[in-house]
């Protein structure tokens, strides 16, 4: 049932992730340090695991997940520098109307794993025609990242989250850390030449 009503609004996705992605590729017409700006549609099957996780309790974890899923259409921005974070969520909050924004960093210190900013973005108005039955959703995720930051949460999640392969042991967990530490080095350290 969920999977034939988020069909039925997949075409429609696919035209508001290609609209915002021209809409966002404008609005930072002269940004610097901007290596690739994207945005997609959440995959079906992959929609469809999302919506029929449950919580931690084994309860479901959305009642409604057409209307609770932010992230059906999803864009990316990733900036050389760490200082270009900054100056493109700049730019995102003078035209969008950000819902949610989160700093993603690891739980202490001494962790190292993904970091990244994230902001839940209204859907703008008239960007895609809502007159169909299937309306696109109100919202849109956006995560702002570095080269490094992308480079690792690419790898890592195909590593870390290939359906139907065993979990990671702690020796390669430890592996992923330290590959997240060298990445938060290197941040550092291109940012402190950038600014030489």
């Amino acid at each position: 049932m969920i999977e034939d009503q988020y069909r039925a609004r997949h075409p429609r996705l696919v035209k508001a992730a290609a609209a915002i992605e021209r809409q966002l590729r404008e609005y930072l017409e002269g940004t610097p340090h901007i290596d690739r700006v994207s945005a997609r549609a959440k995959s079906i099957d992959r929609f469809v695991v999302k919506a029929n996780k449950n919580d931690e309790n084994g309860f479901a974890k959305y009642s409604d997940p057409l209307s609770q899923i932010q992230d059906q259409v999803g864009a990316r921005i990733v900036g050389f520098y760490l200082s270009d974070i900054e100056a493109i969520s700049t730019v995102v909050k003078r035209y969008y109307r950000p819902i949610e924004t989160k700093s993603l960093v690891p739980d202490t210190e001494w962790s190292f794993g993904y970091f990244g900013k994230h902001f839940i973005l209204l859907m703008p108005t008239g960007l895609v025609d809502n007159r169909d039955e299937e309306p696109t959703p109100e919202f849109f995720e956006l995560q702002i990242k570095t080269l490094f930051q992308h480079a690792w949460s690419e790898a890592e999640h195909d590593v870390g989250y290939k359906p139907g392969t065993n979990p990671l042991t702690s020796d390669e967990q430890r592996q992923l850390a330290f590959t997240a530490a060298q990445a938060w080095g290197a941040d550092r350290i291109f940012e402190e030449l950038s600014k030489r």
